[in-house]
């Protein structure tokens, strides 16, 4: 009996679990790791384990990738807070349109996405980044003896963002002059309160 088509397809195995690691595509991982539980599948399958295959095609595959799926789809999203009344940025804004195309293409190289979060005053916005609700928060430069600085340096906007990886990621890959970067150490603030 020929038995080559055994060692192809086991042969498949560490194949695609190192395409799963070099990954850099989430979403590709995903469809990778769904190859890699299928294959094995077959494998346990084709050895006579069927209730093994059986088990890692439906809890292995299909429920860990489901699991997964969800999981990515959460965790790669930049909450951003702004604020809705009329006198902060608004998507209608051509600067703070430039701002948000320039963020969105910052963070779709790295398979982000950026969602807007609106809050009606400045407290419910400040509170909500402090109670880590939201990852930044993006405002009009306050108007004391600051607005003629943010208008002749064309900078009307202040993000402040409280993850410093993505504080990184902004400061070092913003083009756009729109905005005043700061940092904001939740959990020294945090400390200081207590």
């Amino acid at each position: 009996m020929n038995d080559s088509y055994i060692y192809i397809i086991i042969a498949l195995l560490p194949l695609a679990a190192c395409m799963l690691v070099f990954q850099v595509n989430p979403y590709h991982a995903l469809v990778i790791r769904g190859i890699l539980g299928a294959v094995a599948a077959l494998v346990y399958a084709v050895l006579g384990a069927a209730d093994v295959a059986l088990t890692e095609a439906l809890m292995g595959t299909l429920l860990a990738i489901t699991l997964y799926a969800v999981t990515v789809r959460s965790s790669l999203v930049l909450r951003l807070g702004v604020l809705a009344d009329g006198t902060m940025p608004t998507e209608g804004d051509r600067l703070f349109g430039q701002l948000i195309d320039d963020l969105r293409t910052i963070f779709r190289k790295r398979y982000m996405r950026l969602e807007l979060v609106t809050y009606n005053d400045i407290q419910a916005l400040q509170r909500a980044l402090m109670e880590k609700e939201i990852h930044a928060t993006c405002t009009r430069q306050s108007e004391h003896n600051e607005q003629d600085y943010a208008e002749v340096n064309n900078q009307p906007y202040q993000t402040t963002i409280r993850v410093q990886r993505i504080y990184d990621i902004i400061k070092t890959e913003l083009s756009s002059p729109t905005t005043v970067l700061t940092y904001v150490n939740v959990l020294s603030l945090e400390e200081k309160q207590a």
